[in-house]
């Protein structure tokens, strides 16, 4: 089969195996897969990638000097079985999938493995329990945006946001855009949207923001107080007295460069909780004393639960997000590598789905 092949520092099209199904696996076809932002990254990345992962306790099952096949956001169809599957869903049938593949030597990440490839490839392999079934008014695209948008479901599902919650988002890509939708969709606001781009800007707008900035004009934490929110200590403390709270501030860090959580620790107010979703490979300084003097909460998120993944597929479902707007573009698999260096450039392009 025809995929792109991540090949040291390389992507190349070229002609690999045809995947053949295990005991409990599925081939499908690729009809529709993103690129995201950790498959820029990892081009050049992918032995920083692996040595963090073994430092923080992840043994990886990664060559990174062999082949790999990316694409974990993924739309597909079913064609055939593997032997021990329940064959529930007909050949034929559209589904999505959590990226992950059971293997007796242990969890395998589809599109970050060198046995699994990724949705960069006309066929991949799939594990039969993971199968959800795409609903029939969705199309190929807007099911493939599952995976990218349930990181966002999960960013909101574990901060403290709510009906008492002014909500900052710094970061207005992929992940910010997901976590904003996240927030809409759960009907919460003020949701304020952070972003150096005009054309994210204007697709944060899109999602629903209720408040667009641009930094280089406005700070972003120059409103808290016009919502509610106690700047310092002592102004939480004075409502405390008289039996109020206030609003409480929740950011969310969808960057992922060296600086912006400190820059965040020392602006934002008092009993703040921040949520880290960017995700920043480089050796990073943050100030514990601040953090302390202001009693913020500082909490790091990571992909998602097999229930929020299926959450996020009934919300584009039900159209309660949609998540056209982020997509802005469509290549082959000959087209791929010029698409991950498209994506450098935040105002042409969020989101570029492949077709293989």
């Amino acid at each position: 089969m025809k995929a792109v092949v991540r090949r040291g520092p390389a992507l190349v099209v070229d002609t690999i195996a045809d995947p053949v199904p295990s005991a409990g696996q599925v081939v499908v076809k690729t009809l529709c897969c993103g690129i995201c932002g950790s498959d820029l990254h990892a081009v050049h990345g992918m032995d920083a990638m692996v040595e963090l992962g073994k430092r923080s306790g992840e043994p990886s099952l990664i060559d990174p000097a062999a082949d790999i096949v990316f694409g974990h956001e993924f739309c597909a169809e079913i064609l055939d079985y593997g032997p021990g599957t329940d064959r529930r869903l007909k050949p034929g049938t559209r589904v999505v999938s959590l990226p992950v593949m059971p293997t007796a030597s242990g969890m395998e990440t589809v599109g970050y493995s060198n046995l699994f490839p990724g949705g960069f490839a006309e066929t991949m392999l799939l594990a039969e329990p993971l199968l959800l079934e795409v609903p029939g008014g969705l199309s190929d695209a807007q099911a493939a945006m599952t995976e990218p948008f349930a990181v966002g479901e999960h960013a909101v599902a574990e901060s403290d946001a709510g009906p008492d919650t002014v909500n900052l988002v710094v970061g207005c890509g992929p992940v910010g855009l997901a976590v904003i939708a996240a927030l809409k969709a759960r009907g919460l606001g003020p949701v304020i949207a952070s972003d150096y781009s005009p054309a994210r800007r204007r697709i944060a707008e899109a999602f629903g923001a209720d408040v667009v900035i641009d930094p280089r004009q406005e700070n972003p934490h120059a409103r808290w107080a016009s919502y509610g929110v106690p700047v310092s200590r002592a102004e939480r403390s004075v409502l405390a007295m008289s039996g109020q709270e206030g609003k409480r501030a929740i950011v969310f860090e969808c960057v992922g460069v060296p600086g912006v959580i400190q820059s965040l620790v020392e602006a934002v107010p008092n009993g703040t909780q921040i949520l880290v979703a960017g995700v920043c490979m480089q050796t990073d300084t943050i100030e514990p004393f601040l953090c302390i003097n202001k009693a913020i909460e500082l909490k790091f998120v990571l992909g998602y639960t097999p229930d929020e993944f299926a959450a996020t597929l009934r919300h584009i479902a039900d159209g309660r997000i949609d998540v056209a707007p982020a997509i802005t573009g469509t290549v082959p698999l000959d087209g791929v590598a010029g698409a991950f260096a498209a994506l450098a450039d935040p105002d042409q392009h969020c989101k570029i789905l492949v077709r293989p």
